[in-house]
């Protein structure tokens, strides 16, 4: 391969970085090259650093291990089968895989081989600007041709046939429509009509997988053009039934008025209906974590009032009920759907503010009064609905007398 460019990344200064190199350079000399977003993204300025680096060897993981154990750093095999090696330097992890051709796919895995041929490695790639290769000093090479213009530009184009791309990986769906989201000036139409064609391939792929790049995607600092040309071409309501992605535009111009980062599960409230009554259905497609799913039922909960609708002593009620976060999304959603943003946000600033009371009684002041069983969990509640009502205004000694009430 010809050099075409250099780069001078702080990455490619870091300790680590140089010892891992130097132990895989001193295994075979010119066998290792960064490989992938750490590479690609130095031509994207305007994009987040990429945190991962990582390596392609022509080292198989033996040699690998034995490199990186000869120069006393750690050695895991994180992805053996595949020829993947994890070096642990300060903590931080260095992935390095050896240089691998396709020999069986099905949508959803691959069958590899090992092989030395850059050129063969790079042509297993999803897209041209993610086949970029630098050595240990800088020098960029693109095996791949257009690579490097494409990663300069932020054009994301599919290596070869995309839709034979597609059918080795169908998640390569959703990863066409994140790079755009990330990186992409304007979708290339190619790619766009295979993923459309191809879209029925996401029912193999794994719910864990799907959200996890879904998770992605959303927080790019604007997906909403990536959304809606997946929600046009039907890719969308392969992954979500239902969804509606014309709203992500508002959202994001309420994000920047309330100077808030990208929130992906917001982003996800503001795909679905309003008050869906299928979350636990959603959870379940997507394989959400209890504490999405939990966060994901507080926004949909039918007893959560519109935040510009309350009060300040019932806005307060709602957060000690449903959670300063429960609160936040559903006012953040309310701000992007509002004819009067701004006085939204205010009230969201009203509820990062307020602090959350701890109810003054428990069950032994109950107890001490002289009251048991059913009556200890009934009483404690009628206290602390008064409470509540009294904007958590009413005294230990008020409450004790709500406590020995008598209906």
């Amino acid at each position: 391969m010809t050099p075409t460019d250099s780069i001078s990344p702080d990455w490619l200064s870091f300790a680590g970085t140089q010892a891992v190199m130097a132990a895989l350079e001193a295994a075979r000399p010119g066998g290792s090259r960064f490989v992938g977003g750490c590479v690609r993204n130095v031509f994207r300025e305007s994009t987040r650093p990429d945190d991962d680096i990582d390596i392609a060897s022509q080292l198989e993981p033996p040699a690998i291990i034995a490199a990186l154990e000869a120069a006393g750093i750690r050695a895991l095999p994180t992805g053996i089968d595949h020829g993947t090696i994890t070096a642990l330097f300060d903590s931080r992890p260095y992935e390095i895989t050896t240089l691998r051709r396709d020999v069986e796919t099905d949508g959803r895995r691959a069958v590899v081989a090992f092989t030395e041929d850059w050129a063969e490695d790079a042509a297993r790639r999803d897209f041209r600007l993610n086949a970029l290769y630098a050595d240990a000093d800088g020098t960029v090479f693109e095996p791949i041709a257009g690579a490097l213009d494409d990663a300069k530009a932020g054009r994301v184009i599919f290596i070869g046939d995309a839709d034979q791309r597609l059918r080795e990986d169908y998640l390569r769906i959703l990863r066409f429509f994140r790079f755009n989201a990330w990186y992409g000036e304007a979708l290339d139409a190619d790619g766009l009509a295979a993923c459309a064609r191809q879209r029925q391939g996401l029912q193999k792929i794994a719910a864990e997988r799907i959200w996890k790049e879904l998770k992605k995607l959303l927080g790019a600092p604007d997906p909403a053009a990536a959304m809606l040309a997946m929600e046009e071409s039907g890719v969308l309501a392969e992954i979500l039934p239902g969804a509606d992605a014309g709203g992500l535009a508002a959202l994001r111009e309420a994000e920047r008025e309330a100077g808030t980062a990208p929130d992906p599960m917001q982003r996800v409230m503001a795909l679905m209906p309003r008050r869906s009554r299928d979350v636990d259905a959603l959870a379940q497609r997507l394989r959400l974590s209890n504490e999405e799913h939990r966060r994901l039922a507080a926004w949909a909960s039918a007893g959560m009032s519109h935040v510009m609708g309350l009060a300040d002593c019932d806005l307060h009620a709602a957060i000690y009920q449903f959670g300063r976060e429960a609160m936040l999304d559903r006012a953040m959603l309310e701000a992007a759907q509002s004819a009067d943003a701004p006085k939204v946000i205010a009230r969201m600033r009203t509820i990062s503010e307020w602090q959350r009371p701890d109810f003054p009684l428990g069950g032994d002041d109950a107890l001490a009064l002289g009251l048991s069983g059913p009556d200890v969990g009934a009483a404690l509640r009628a206290a602390e609905a008064a409470w509540i009502e009294s904007d958590f205004t009413l005294g230990r000694d008020a409450l004790l007398a709500v406590l020995t009430r008598r209906d």
